[in-house]
């Protein structure tokens, strides 16, 4: 009985450490586990908004376990306010970590718009009213630069080879990662009103 117990103890605890070392570190992780992962959503902290096909899951599972906490607040945060009368300026979240401005504007002709990218924070864009298309390209696709990265506004701007326009409504929201160039406040059809916020959240 004893020998019987002392057993399935030490296979609990294989297994306990099986399971761990199996999931601490999602760059490791198999697609199928990524996916699974993702699709349960327990992410989103309660948000109910569905992400796009966009978002790389894999490179997005790896920055959430790295700062959890600051996803976790960032989540919250869109959960917890009423998007739709939030005043039009930043909201500090977790200070510099995760802060979040609240724009409206009106959207723009292909010909007016330019591709992005940034490299100390990532992307959480939510279309909270009226519709847009934002263009999405690998930054390996970067073709001419515009405008040099400026580190003050971490931003760059440059043309792309390809891409395309992925339509961004309330229903969904996108995630642009550094190694992701977009070009957001497309028109779809006509130039229209959009209210956006935009949740920044610090990469290191």
């Amino acid at each position: 009985m004893k020998n019987s117990l002392l057993i399935l103890i030490l296979m609990a605890s294989l297994t306990g450490l099986y399971n761990c070392s199996g999931s601490s570190d999602p760059a490791e992780w198999s697609s199928k586990k990524t996916d699974q992962w993702f699709e349960k959503g327990e992410w989103l902290n309660g948000w109910q908004v569905v992400p796009d096909e966009s978002i790389n899951r894999k490179t997005f599972a790896i920055s959430y376990f790295r700062n959890q906490d600051r996803w976790d607040k960032a989540f919250a945060f869109l959960r917890d306010n009423d998007l739709s009368a939030l005043e039009l300026k930043r909201y500090d979240i977790d200070g510099d970590n995760v802060y979040a401005p609240v724009s409206e504007y009106l959207t723009k002709n292909e010909e007016d718009a330019r591709y992005e990218a940034h490299r100390a924070y990532i992307d959480i864009q939510y279309v909270v009213s009226g519709k847009e298309l934002i263009g999405v390209a690998p930054m390996s696709a970067k073709a001419d630069e515009l405008e040099p990265y400026n580190q003050a506004n971490d931003i760059e701007f440059f043309t792309v080879r390809g891409g395309e326009n992925r339509l961004a409504t309330p229903a969904k929201f996108f995630i642009f990662f550094p190694e992701d160039a977009h070009r957001p406040g497309l028109k779809d059809e006509e130039n229209s009103p959009v209210r956006k916020i935009v949740v920044k959240v610090r990469v290191n």
